[in-house]
């Protein structure tokens, strides 16, 4: 059962906590405010001003352990903080056993301090994207808007069309063995209940593709360190990707960057400019 003041206490306390530095944010010169704005919370947690005061106020309809969760990160909860949230809001908080929903308040507070010509985004081990910066939207959409099996790139891979049309085509065999070999290398680490179990078995019913790639038992297929991407407006583009492993947690922090000056580096530059074109997979 939802306990309404509970809640609404311990919302306010983090709120009031919290400083803007804390999420980079500027502070500026005219702010009374104790700790962050509710307007502030409300963009950090991907939810309306409106909303979070009315759970402030103890009042509203319960929300869902999604929005929770979206809660939870926004306000940069530790992992005992996100638990006690997720009871004064009447529901159970989320297993701890390969627990790669949680992204810890280090790996938030390095992810708020990307600046806006930054693309970047946090994964989870079976590339379920987290969060993702403007220009990280901007480059392959709002990877965050998808549920079940297709939060996950490597599902998306071998049945939606629109997530290979952002990358060459001479790309598509390398990228489609090493999304092979990731999840088989998660399943082996997870066990036969995990979602990795329940994502294979998914794909290979779905796909002859990956039935035929997952025969061949290939593990160990590492990332290339330049990715090359098709974007509907700018056009090619190669970037570097950097991974940050959060050490207490499996997810994964992924930043790209392109060479100054290069053909590359102008293309996001104007990207960070036109950032509201729908990129292909969101279409």
């Amino acid at each position: 059962m939802i306990d309404r003041a509970g809640l609404a206490e311990f919302l306010l306390g983090r709120r009031q906590a919290l400083q803007p530095e804390d999420v980079g944010l500027p502070r500026g010169k005219r702010r009374r405010t104790r700790g962050l704005r509710r307007e502030e919370v409300a963009a950090l947690c991907h939810m309306s001003p409106d909303y979070f005061a009315r759970l402030e106020r103890a009042s509203g309809p319960q929300p869902s352990e999604q929005m929770i969760a979206s809660i939870a990160q926004g306000l940069h909860l530790s992992r005992d903080e996100r638990d006690h949230l997720f009871r004064l809001a009447g529901h159970q908080p989320p297993s701890r056993d390969g627990d790669s929903e949680f992204i810890s308040p280090g790996m938030m507070r390095i992810f708020d301090r990307l600046t806006d010509d930054t693309p970047a985004e946090i994964v989870t081990e079976l590339g379920e994207t987290l969060r993702q910066t403007p220009l990280g939207v901007a480059l392959v959409g709002d990877l965050t808007r998808y549920t079940g099996p297709s939060r996950s790139i490597g599902y998306r891979w071998f049945t939606d069309p629109a997530a290979r049309a952002l990358h060459p085509a001479e790309d598509h065999e390398f990228l489609s063995r090493m999304y092979v070999s990731g999840l088989r290398g998660v399943l082996a680490l997870r066990g036969p209940t995990s979602k990795a179990a329940h994502l294979a078995e998914l794909l290979t019913t779905e796909s002859e593709q990956f039935r035929t790639l997952w025969k061949d038992h290939e593990v160990g297929i590492k990332p290339r360190a330049v990715k090359r991407y098709l974007h509907p407006t700018v056009g090619p583009l190669e970037l570097n990707c950097q991974i940050l492993l959060d050490p207490d947690q499996s997810n994964l922090l992924l930043v790209y960057t392109a060479v100054p000056g290069s053909e590359s580096y102008e293309k996001l530059q104007l990207l960070s400019v036109i950032g509201a074109t729908t990129p292909l997979e969101a279409r």
